[in-house]
């Protein structure tokens, strides 16, 4: 009679801890982003007329930005983040760049004549290319911190095609 009810304690503790077990796997976040674009007339900057009107490459979102990426969420818990992306242009391909960053004023390493961000100084976690009006997936282990979301095609990020992400402990 004694060996039952530990059996049975002994059972609820495992199906206690196969369930808390299930419940840390189901902590992934999952972010839905869209690339987008005003059409492939847009007008994009190139990066010396960006650089003079910022002073640099900080964060700094231009009001009437001709591209952009937009985060269902821009803060999530540290962990595994999966980020589904939608390219919804007409026509333009679009990618979405991960790199960390130390602050959002933070000055970008830019390569004025590729019109695009150093991504070999910059660090890159991972990306997906998409053509236009397809969908993909990337999976991160992500730790705390901020994180540039960024479009690094020719002329894309000093255009607006940027979001930051900040993932906490």
């Amino acid at each position: 009679m004694t060996v039952f009810p530990r059996a049975t304690l002994g059972f609820a503790a495992g199906a206690l801890l196969v369930f808390c077990g299930a419940g840390a796997a189901l902590a992934e976040s999952v972010i839905t982003v869209s690339l987008w674009d005003r059409g492939a007339g847009s007008v994009m900057m190139d990066g010396q007329h960006m650089f003079m009107m910022n002073r640099g490459f900080a964060m700094n979102r231009m009001p009437m930005a001709m591209m952009g990426i937009d985060l269902s969420k821009t803060t999530v818990p540290a962990g595994m983040v999966t980020f589904n992306v939608t390219n919804a242009s007409r026509g333009i391909i679009h990618e979405m760049v991960v790199s960390p960053i130390t602050s959002t004023d933070e000055v970008m390493p830019y390569i004025v004549a590729e019109n695009k961000i150093d991504e070999d100084a910059v660090g890159d976690l991972g990306e997906i290319e998409l053509d236009p009006g397809r969908s993909g997936t990337l999976g991160i282990d992500m730790k705390p911190g901020q994180y540039l979301l960024y479009c690094n095609i020719s002329g894309h990020y000093v255009s607006g095609m940027w979001a930051v992400l900040t993932v906490t402990e």
